[in-house]
């Protein structure tokens, strides 16, 4: 669900926000009529209050990590509220150590200051109620500061440690292993906490709460394992090496002659090209494939061709993570690789890069 935008940056909310929201107003009120006897049944009205100021901190804490990362030329996708948090959206990774550093310190830094704020904020105040939720939204902000510098992944400080790592050894791909294995054990510890903290005894809603906690820091940091080894491989994208030499050919040409010219030529891969020798079109293998060879003297070649959008147009030049976006922003199964200087060198397949992307 869409809330809008904060300095142009959409800010969405997911279902599972209002379950928590819930869960958090009934699990709190108990604590509000310890320390408010005197509230009846205000008290889960103050218990939700509680709530959405936590998730309004939350949110102030993800706006820092955008609002950092666009001022460092990072692009910002959107920020998403859910039920354990929120995460922040950046369509790429900080190329330098330096900038994820600064990124990931805003957050916690926002939080603690949050904290503080709340805290000199409750003291001149008499109210109960209000001197109660600035007190517990300063520890709130507290707790939520202090965790996300822990070094781990996902967490806020999971990055820094990846940074640090990155600094020191000159490999970014060494820091990400570093900090997401960090991220795998603390998951795991996260899990056995409450059976510690009470003596093997734990509550439910202990270990339902720890088991999601756990859930989250494992599966961001294997995915941050994923994703570090895909980026690890990004120098193997190079066009040069991987783009299918091509054969041009006219529309009208029967398949089986197209496909006869390209063995001659000792080439794999068709473009379709008009009577001025400009390129119009990409025949699909898989196409290809589907025809049988006995109709393939008898179907123009044009008919297993895919027209050609501007976003399936790469130079040769194109490679590593330009290349993975500029092919999520259009994706194909064929893309027209020009040459230096503008002419046709050849056809990138799509499978050609996923395999290089999975090859160990």
């Amino acid at each position: 669900m869409s809330l809008g935008k904060i300095a142009g940056i959409p800010v969405y909310v997911s279902p599972t926000w209002f379950l928590v929201a819930g869960v958090l107003t009934i699990g709190f009120a108990p604590i509000v009529e310890r320390q408010l006897p005197d509230a009846g049944p205000a008290r889960y009205a103050i218990a939700l209050t509680f709530a959405l100021l936590l998730y309004a901190s939350v949110l102030f804490h993800e706006i820092s990590h955008a609002l950092t990362a666009r001022t460092l030329g990072l692009p910002v996708r959107g920020i998403t509220l859910h039920f354990l948090g929120g995460y922040t959206e950046i369509e790429r990774d900080s190329p330098t150590p330096g900038r994820d550093m600064i990124v990931a310190a805003a957050g916690p830094l926002v939080s603690l200051a949050a904290a503080g704020l709340a805290y000199v904020a409750s003291q001149p105040v008499d109210q109960p109620i209000a001197e109660f939720l600035l007190l517990e939204l300063a520890a709130a902000n507290l707790l939520v500061g202090i965790f996300n510098l822990l070094p781990a992944l996902p967490l806020d400080g999971g990055h820094l440690l990846r940074a640090a790592v990155w600094q020191v050894t000159g490999k970014e791909h060494t820091g990400t292993v570093v900090a997401a294995r960090a991220g795998q054990v603390l998951a795991g510890l996260v899990l056995i906490l409450p059976f510690v903290l009470a003596g093997g005894r734990p509550s439910i809603i202990g270990v339902v709460w720890s088991a999601l906690v756990a859930v989250l820091l494992w599966s961001g940091a294997t995915q941050a394992l994923a994703v570090g080894r895909t980026r690890s491989r990004l120098p193997r994208l190079d066009l040069e090496h991987m783009t299918r030499r091509a054969a041009p050919i006219a529309p009208d040409v029967p398949l089986a002659e197209a496909l006869r010219q390209a063995q001659g030529r000792g080439v794999r891969a068709l473009v379709i090209v008009d009577s001025s020798g400009r390129p119009t079109g990409l025949v699909s293998e898989a196409s290809v494939s589907a025809i049988p060879a006995g109709r393939r003297p008898w179907i123009p070649v044009g008919q297993v061709a895919r027209s050609l959008q501007a976003g399936m147009v790469l130079s040769v030049e194109t490679g590593g993570e330009e290349l993975l976006r500029r092919m999520s922003e259009t994706p194909a199964s064929e893309y027209l690789v020009l040459d230096h200087d503008g002419g046709i060198y050849g056809v990138l397949a799509a499978a050609d890069v996923d395999a290089a992307l999975a090859s160990a």
